[in-house]
């Protein structure tokens, strides 16, 4: 029987093992390895793609399919404002320079469709004091090839001469400047993390050496990650926005992992045995905890997978590589390492760290309801803003104030009664009747937040005729007799309702086969297709880490109990983001101009990987209770034990990953402060009032219903469960009491 436990339980005995004998060979394949991934990564963002907000098989996409095939043309994403140095957009100088810079664009050779004021005189393109004026044009190709196309582009287009000035926007110089500012915000962390986690980990470890293997393990995880990104891409599309992902957390768990397993080398070098003999033992007994707290992230980041948007899917894989990695890391690489120089990163001679965290674990379990309460309540109330949640769509205030396309967005609002940038299209397949298209046209035309209607039977206002239709009236019916009405929203509309404007539209009656779509048709629809999988992802990360944990532990409170917490400490999340970056408390400190709305994608994405987050330390913390509670049978002594131990590095780990995710806070781009505060405020809570109160206070509170499974449950938990533990830790040192006998002290925290 013992063998044949041993033989179920063995992989990580064996493979610490292997490494203590065969440190130097893993340490030299590792160096390659790293040295290979680092040459192959560094050319990844080059292969990454940039995404739009469209959901594949969507009405608003289909339309465009139509746009595309019948028309030549789509939405507009490329707007140069035209202001008038005199001060008149219909003065001769100026109209002859506005008709120069459109016949200009319209000879790119990714420009399919350039309309001017001065070609048609659309009164939507001239502003309202006459002063500005509009030229549109739609660059065909993927995001990164207009993207690309317009870096070089948009310095060219802008420009002043003594007759106009030219300010360059719309949604793909938005998106692109977007992309930009995110690329130097990357290489800023990247400068910033580096230097000041090393500091950092020298004086968690008290060593050097120990801070730079785990900086190296990290740096492992995340060349690693950006290499198998840059293989993902030649096969599907994989968004630039996951390399900031894979840096910060790639540092971030590869820093955590680093940690628990040098603390539990130091704890087997402390007990007496060589360096090769406590890497054998620490590699199963830390590393079974780092591959159930990989698992747990891995898979909280992989259900994002669910959606149909190829940047999301983006950064789940860039999760699931950085999960591998660190792991990898953390129990082979950093194993071998310390055989090599592992008697330089013993641990000084000072104090027991875990001793305040003991103490103040029994301090709270000892009056578990008082402290519980009160935790609880400083929660919630953090957690209270929640309920003002509002989901937007992203717009040109996610960029820094003064930049271009910002700017040009921002004037277009102030001075235009219409948005034409946002234009509405409707789509009719198949031959029209003139009149019923008029018809039509004047209904969509009295809808509540529209400027007016263009189709091939004039322009229509609140209803009624009030001009033929402009020149390119042939453009917009097909050879096949498909139609197209052009829809210009009002900007009062574009700040309001958005979706509720694209659904009134929709309930226009019209022919079969009539699709609406455009630029607010497919953020609407983007929303809806999000929101829609919301409820299968979150019921997915749920009940699979519940699995992962009740393999861990074989309770069945234990798991709830942890998602419990953990959707406590998200509440905090989400609170944070609505009172600072929806209602715009702290907007003048961090930088940004606040939208009243929260954009959807972001907290979803922050969901997922706070959760793995959250988890990682719940495993941590579960992992040596349990391990203590085995040992001695007692749930008090066990989780004032456990947390001794843990807290310290979970502090520590904390601390690392809050820095990591903060410098995100200095982004010029407001869905990266989200991301960064949102993560970190998450953090802290966490490692806090989480684990070091409510944790402990809800174990105390349960007893022996903590360790509790239906008889089934055990069965199946005693076949599949992963069991594996380290061999025999040396008999401990006869124990003292603790403080008012509420639990016994372990000598190593009795000073």
């Amino acid at each position: 029987m013992a063998r044949r436990n041993d033989a179920r339980r063995g992989p990580l005995t064996l493979l610490g093992r292997l490494v203590a004998r065969r440190g130097g060979a893993i340490l030299l394949a590792a160096t390659a390895l790293l040295l290979g991934l680092g040459a192959y990564g560094a050319g990844a963002q080059a292969d990454l793609d940039l995404a739009r907000w469209d959901a594949p098989g969507t009405e608003s996409v289909r339309a465009q399919d139509v746009l595309r095939e019948e028309f030549g043309t789509g939405n507009p994403n490329l707007a140069l404002l035209v202001t008038a140095e005199g001060g008149d957009v219909d003065a001769p100088a100026v109209a002859a320079a506005g008709r120069d810079l459109a016949d200009e664009l319209a000879g790119h050779p990714m420009v399919s469709d350039v309309s001017s004021y001065w070609d048609g005189g659309d009164p939507a393109l001239r502003s309202t004091g006459g002063e500005r004026a509009l030229i549109l044009a739609r660059l065909e190709g993927s995001a990164t090839e207009t993207r690309a196309e317009l870096a070089d582009l948009s310095p060219e287009l802008a420009r002043d001469t003594p007759e106009i000035s030219v300010t360059v926007g719309g949604q793909e110089e938005v998106s692109r400047q977007i992309g930009e500012q995110a690329a130097r915000d990357f290489l800023t962390a990247e400068a910033i993390v580096l230097p000041s986690v090393l500091l950092l980990l020298i004086l968690v470890y008290r060593r050097t050496v120990a801070a730079l293997l785990t900086v190296g393990v990290g740096l492992f995880s995340v060349l690693g990650t950006m290499a198998g990104l840059r293989l993902l891409a030649q096969f599907t599309e994989v968004s630039t926005f996951a390399a900031n992902l894979a840096l910060v957390l790639g540092l971030g768990l590869g820093i955590d992992y680093s940690l628990f397993l040098i603390n539990r080398y130091r704890e087997e070098r402390a007990a007496g045995r060589t360096v090769e003999e406590a890497v054998a033992h620490a590699v199963p007994a830390a590393g079974r905890t780092i591959v159930f707290s990989g698992v747990t992230v891995a898979v909280s980041l992989s259900t994002l997978l669910v959606f149909p948007f190829f940047f999301l899917s983006s950064f789940a894989y860039a999760g699931i590589l950085v999960v591998a990695t660190a792991v990898a890391g953390a129990v082979v690489v950093l194993p071998a390492a310390l055989v090599r120089w592992g008697h330089r990163v013993d641990r000084p001679a000072t104090g027991a760290p875990g001793r305040f965290w003991h103490r103040t674990a029994l301090a709270v379990m000892r009056r578990p309801v008082l402290t519980g309460t009160a935790a609880l309540a400083v929660l919630l109330f953090l957690a209270s803003p929640l309920l003002g949640l509002r989901l937007g769509l992203p717009d040109q205030r996610t960029l820094p104030e003064g930049t271009s396309s910002r700017v040009a967005s921002e004037e277009v609002r102030e001075h235009f009664a219409a948005e034409p940038t946002d234009t509405i299209f409707v789509v009719t397949e198949g031959p029209a009747d003139p009149a019923a298209t008029a018809e039509r046209a004047a209904a969509l035309s009295r809808v509540d937040g529209v400027f007016h209607v263009v189709s091939p039977e004039g322009i229509h206002r609140d209803g009624e005729r009030v001009a033929p239709a402009p020149a390119a009236t042939g453009e917009m019916t097909a050879p096949d007799g498909t139609t197209r009405l052009s829809v210009v929203p009002t900007q009062e509309a574009m700040d309001g309702d958005v979706p509720g404007l694209v659904a009134d539209i929709r309930a226009v009656p019209a022919p079969e086969g009539t699709l609406v779509g455009g630029y607010p048709a497919e953020t609407t629809d983007f929303r809806a297709t999000l929101l829609d999988r919301v409820p299968l992802v979150a019921v997915l990360i749920l009940l699979i880490t519940c699995g992962v944990l009740f393999l861990m532990t074989g309770s069945v409170l234990l798991p709830v109990k942890a998602t419990v917490l953990n959707l406590l400490s998200l509440s905090v999340m989400f609170g944070a983001l609505v009172w600072v970056f929806q209602d715009g408390n702290l907007s003048g400190v961090l930088g940004f101009t606040p939208t009243g709305s929260i954009e959807p994608s972001i907290p979803m994405l922050m969901f997922c990987v706070t959760y793995g987050l959250s988890m990682d330390y719940e495993v941590f913390l579960l992992a040596r209770i349990k391990e203590e509670h085995d040992r001695t049978g007692d749930t008090r002594s066990a989780v004032a034990a456990g947390i001794g131990r843990t807290a310290p590095l979970i502090t520590a780990a904390a601390g690392i990953l809050v820095l990591t995710f903060a410098t995100y806070a200095t982004s010029g781009v407001v869905f990266l402060k989200e991301l960064g505060i949102g993560t970190a405020l998450v953090i802290l809570a966490d490692a806090t009032l989480i684990r070091m109160v409510l944790l402990p206070v809800s174990m105390r509170l349960a007893g022996r219903a903590n360790w509790w499974a239906p008889r089934p449950l055990r069965r199946l938990h005693a076949r599949i469960g992963l069991a594996e533990s380290p061999p025999p830790a040396p008999a401990p040192a006869p124990e003292g009491p603790g403080e008012r006998g509420d639990a016994v002290l372990p000598r190593e925290y009795a000073g």
